[in-house]
């Protein structure tokens, strides 16, 4: 991929004010799902439906998902900037909607509206910074980005327990508002556009196809229907036929063929699955188990949230001196070690699931930035916006089906009763978790190294 120009200081300036209302809009987007995971027993508590309980997160991580590749590839020919407006635009209604919900169905039919504006706001963001900073920059941008990720992670589970507490659960849904428009309005008065569009036709069958299969798919996992995942499954390999023969598909087909795109696919898959399929219960676990408030049963979440954090951060000084292929190799190292203990520890005191929470947020930081970058320097600049989307989709289409995977393996009953027998079902869970990880660090040994500073690909 070819690198942005040297700029002069008032361009440079220009870069930083447009930067800041992209790192509001991930501030947004990562409070929301931060803040939503702890209201979750009190949304049930009051508009009933507790074997709906997945459904919210699954649909916001499904649509999110899905119409991640259609907003990376649509910005790849009509530009950038208008399409990341029109996400935040889409975010906010959702949102608004979704603290005015009087039923289960209000709230999960908002929270497709919400997801849909997510799904432009992450990729958008990190293609327009991948196109905007060159590669020794861009290494400190995206961690910084994940950095703020991460403390929007850290705020938003105690602030969400918080609200919940002392206001109701639908201020966990207003409380994006304001961030949101500050967002909107930074980035409509500094931020630029940055591709450069050309004329091609949208793959609208192929992204009809993966809509529909992947929502058949999540749904029938949910519901235990098994003909409807079938039918999912058999949807999604006619859209992968489908895609093979457009010639600009959602996916970029052809990149998938290199050996670093597909594995840093396959790795933010099954990484995305282990890692959110299990913070979704673990709220729940907090109360279920554990006995805490809903304030308390946050604090459960933060240990993960901030290691993600913080080796993010400690990734940037890193990439000048260690290959991208050895960060994600421990990342995933990590993980696997983690995940074994915790299946371990599922009956011990809350305060060890934290401690081995907080190093399993160091292991997906570790694996999921070098993986991003590493496809981002594979990318020719007129697929950037598919690749960067499209690695994105698979972390977030990974957590969809890690949502209802570990719904099944816990099981309903044990969700609803709570005490031992969710104790039980999380440990099936953990065990799912690590097995998807360890597949993860299998794939990592196939990686290539790509040293930083010169971006010299080796092998």
């Amino acid at each position: 991929m070819s690198h942005p120009p040297t700029l002069s200081p008032a361009a440079r300036q220009a870069r930083q004010l447009a930067t800041t209302g992209l790192i509001l809009g991930v501030f947004l987007a990562a409070l929301e799902s931060s803040v939503v995971a702890t209201a979750m027993p009190s949304v049930i508590a009051d508009l009933g439906g507790q074997r709906l309980y997945a459904l919210p997160f699954a649909v916001y991580l499904l649509t999110s998902t899905v119409s991640s590749p259609l907003w990376g590839r649509a910005s790849d020919v009509l530009g950038r900037r208008r399409l990341y407006l029109v996400g935040v635009v889409l975010f906010l209604l959702g949102s608004a909607l979704c603290g005015l919900a009087q039923s289960m169905g209000w709230l999960v039919g908002a929270r497709v509206l919400q997801g849909l504006g997510a799904g432009a706001v992450l990729p958008l963001t990190m293609t327009i910074v991948g196109e905007t900073y060159q590669l020794s920059e861009r290494g400190r941008v995206q961690a910084f980005i994940s950095g703020v990720w991460g403390l929007s992670g850290l705020l938003g589970p105690l602030l969400g327990g918080w609200l919940t507490d002392t206001l109701s659960w639908r201020w966990t849904f207003y409380a994006s508002l304001p961030f949101g428009l500050a967002a909107f309005l930074i980035a409509l008065r500094h931020l630029h556009e940055t591709g450069k569009p050309r004329p091609a036709r949208l793959d609208w069958a192929g992204a009809a196809l993966f809509t529909l299969g992947s929502g058949l798919t999540v749904w029938g996992l949910e519901g235990k229907a098994w003909l409807l995942v079938a039918l999912g499954l058999l949807t999604l390999v006619a859209a992968v036929w489908v895609e093979r023969r457009h010639p600009d598909p959602l996916l970029p087909m052809g990149a998938l063929r290199q050996r670093t795109t597909a594995i840093a696919f396959a790795g933010n898959l099954l990484g995305g699955a282990a890692y959110f399929g299990v913070i979704a219960y673990l709220p729940l676990y907090a109360q279920g188990v554990g006995g805490g408030s809903a304030t308390g049963a946050g604090a459960i979440l933060t240990p993960m949230l901030v290691g993600w954090t913080l080796s993010s951060l400690l990734s940037a000084p890193l990439l000048t001196r260690v290959p991208l292929a050895r960060l994600a190799q421990l990342g995933f190292l990590v993980l696997t070690v983690m995940f074994a203990l915790l299946t371990l520890a599922v009956h011990q005191p809350l305060w060890v699931t934290s401690a081995l929470g907080f190093v399993v947020g160091m292991g997906m930081g570790f694996a999921m930035l070098s993986l991003l970058l590493s496809a981002q320097e594979q990318a020719a600049r007129s697929e950037l916006g598919a690749v960067t989307s499209g690695v994105l989709f698979a972390r977030q289409m990974g957590g969809a089906l890690g949502v209802a995977l570990m719904a099944l393996l816990i099981g309903a009953g044990a969700i609803a009763s709570g005490g031992p027998a969710l104790a039980e079902g999380l440990g099936r869970a953990y065990l799912l978790a690590f097995g998807l990880v360890a597949a993860g660090f299998a794939l990592s040994l196939a990686l290539r190294p790509l040293r930083h500073g010169k971006a010299e690909v080796r092998g």
